[in-house]
């Protein structure tokens, strides 16, 4: 049963109910959590969800937001850091919602706002890998083809978990080899 508690502006309300999907779909999972879990967490009715959001992916596509917002935020504090610590870091950010991954890529072929959330994330993500790829020396020719490359071995160290040390060696290979391709060393 929610509990009784002060009056909530809308935006503080809404919040609320993704900071509770967040965790729940990122401990528990999404197909694993209910509408009724996460009223319960955020102490409203389930009916009160159906009022900020029209249905579960449209919550979920609320939560990606947030998670992306702050990630994004974080990283602008990593900017300055060589490019494959960058790169790691991304990986390892993500890694914490491998669960949220997952279900987006379950998701965006029969989803059409999880499909669109999806590709205007692989947009600012491939944007993100050319600027890195370029700052780290590779020829505007090669940058399309690196990005695909970089996309790839951070979606596979993502379904296929490493150690630390071997995930250090991929990345480290992978911005190495941009330098090596650009005649600096």
């Amino acid at each position: 049963m929610p509990r009784n508690r002060r009056p909530q502006d809308r935006e503080e309300k809404r919040q609320e109910i993704v900071r509770a999907a967040a965790t729940l779909f990122t401990d528990v999972g999404y197909d694993e959590t209910s509408t009724t879990k996460i009223a319960t967490a955020a102490g409203v009715t389930t009916t009160t969800i159906y009022w900020y959001f029209a249905d579960k992916d449209a919550l979920l596509v609320a939560v990606l937001d947030h998670v992306l917002e702050a990630a994004l935020a974080e990283a602008a504090l990593h900017s300055q850091r060589p490019w494959a610590d960058q790169v790691l870091w991304a990986v390892d950010r993500l890694e914490r919602y491998r669960r949220l991954v997952t279900v987006v890529h379950a998701r965006a072929p029969i989803s059409e706002s999880i499909g669109a959330w999806h590709d205007e994330f692989h947009r600012l993500v491939d944007s993100m890998m050319v600027d890195g790829f370029r700052d780290a020396g590779v020829p505007e020719s090669d940058l399309d083809a690196m990005t695909k490359i970089g996309v790839f071995v951070v979606e596979g160290l993502l379904m296929h978990p490493q150690s630390e040390q071997d995930r250090r060696a991929v990345v480290t290979l992978l911005t190495g080899q941009t330098r090596r391709g650009s005649g600096s060393s």
